[in-house]
């Protein structure tokens, strides 16, 4: 018999690899502060597939969207099916109404599992800016330290006051400059996390010895009012442009369908979908991408055989129909082909395009886009959609990539 022995180190690293990571993100069908809240779109996404689909990019091994509202059920259900690790629940009524604490979900979902987990993790879908990193750091503080349970904070310089007008944090009489202060951490709502062993004895979100995980400063700011919308959008608007400013040649071309590669029109008949229009100089377009090493590639929300036949038509071999979180989508294609968002462009005419039109190295807009559309595109085409659009943003890739020959 051989036996073999590793280092202390790897065997603890293998033992955690081991220990079963599980998140809860906890959605009421009711809102009173924001009707629809969870639903409602952020850059064309509902708001909570932003922590949903950063979840599944992380280090988590399963992710229980626990919900009473039907309509996210299916949503999830139907949209996210390639990956595993999602799961959805129906939360009791009780556990959802305007009184129930978040603590009761939790309970709730933890006696579901029979408490068969290692870690649990608590995600709101109201701080949308926390990213899959931020999950893993969370994880790793866990895993590698002796704390009990983390809490995500951010650092503020702000100086604090009480109501009867005394100072908290600081000696006004001896006010401290800026670099010279260390500030407070603030909760942000973002991330909470807890060990099996400290979650059953205290059936708290927090316990034991507490780690604190600061985040960037801009995740202090959560989906509460109306406005935080506008807030967020704009916060995440430039989060994800941010792979404009490296230097890449384009690698991929990912093309909406309905108002970018055909008109927009659809003829229906009493089977169906009947007829969409397309043009033939977008299909000669099209084979010039692979003659330039630019691989196409086709995202749709809608379900069509004819999309379908048309790429099959022009050798578009990756072609995607259905999907309605078109940005976790492409994510996922791009973690399986080792690319990054600085390598791609992007082109799309509506609000469910924004996301990925932001976060692409290039993104088009057919003249046909909706008015967000156009002013999220680097570049608005002069065709429109089915008219040559395809064709024109074509002939421009080409050019820019030119630059790396």
């Amino acid at each position: 018999m051989l036996l073999f022995f590793l280092p202390l180190q790897q065997t603890r690293s293998f033992t955690y690899f081991l220990m079963k990571k599980i998140a809860i993100i906890p959605l009421r069908a009711g809102s009173k502060g924001i009707k629809n809240k969870n639903k409602r779109r952020l850059l064309g996404r509902p708001l909570f597939t932003w922590i949903l689909s950063e979840a599944i990019f992380s280090n988590l091994n399963e992710i229980y969207i626990f919900t009473d509202d039907q309509w996210i059920i299916d949503f999830v259900n139907e949209e996210y099916s390639w990956s595993p690790k999602v799961k959805v629940l129906l939360r009791s009524a009780k556990s959802a109404t305007d009184t129930a604490s978040t603590e009761m979900a939790i309970e709730e979902l933890a006696q579901h599992l029979d408490f068969k987990f290692d870690m649990l993790f608590l995600l709101q879908a109201t701080s949308p800016l926390t990213t899959s990193g931020d999950i893993n750091s969370a994880i790793k503080m866990l895993e590698e330290t002796e704390f009990d349970s983390v809490l995500s904070v951010v650092k503020t310089h702000r100086f604090i006051w009480s109501k009867q007008g005394k100072s908290l944090n600081y000696d006004y009489l001896s006010r401290p400059r800026r670099q010279d202060f260390e500030g407070l951490f603030i909760e942000n709502g973002a991330i909470y996390g807890v060990k099996i062993d400290t979650y059953k004895k205290t059936l708290n979100r927090l316990g034991g010895k507490i780690g604190i995980l600061e985040m960037d400063d801009d995740t202090l700011t959560e989906i509460d009012e109306p406005n935080d919308f506008l807030i967020i959008e704009q916060l995440l608007s430039n989060r994800i442009s941010k792979c404009k400013k490296s230097v890449n040649p384009i690698r991929c071309f990912v093309m909406d369908v309905d108002g970018v590669l055909t008109d927009g029109t659809v003829s229906y008949s009493n089977q169906g979908e009947f007829t969409k229009n397309f043009n033939f100089i977008d299909g000669m377009g099209i084979s010039l991408l692979n003659e330039h090493g630019i691989t196409p590639i086709v995202i749709t929300s809608e379900k069509s055989e004819i999309v379908v036949q048309r790429a099959k038509k022009l050798g578009i071999e990756n072609t995607n129909t259905g999907v309605k979180d078109k940005y976790a989508f492409l994510t996922k294609l791009l973690n399986e082909s080792g690319l990054s968002r600085n390598e791609i462009a992007y082109i799309g005419d509506d609000i469910n395009d924004l996301a990925n039109l932001l976060s692409s190295k290039l993104s088009f807009s057919p003249a046909n886009g909706t008015n967000k559309v156009l002013e999220a595109s680097d570049v608005v085409l002069k065709k429109t959609g089915g008219e040559g659009a395809i064709r024109e943003a074509i002939e421009i890739l080409i050019k820019f990539n030119q630059r790396f020959t």
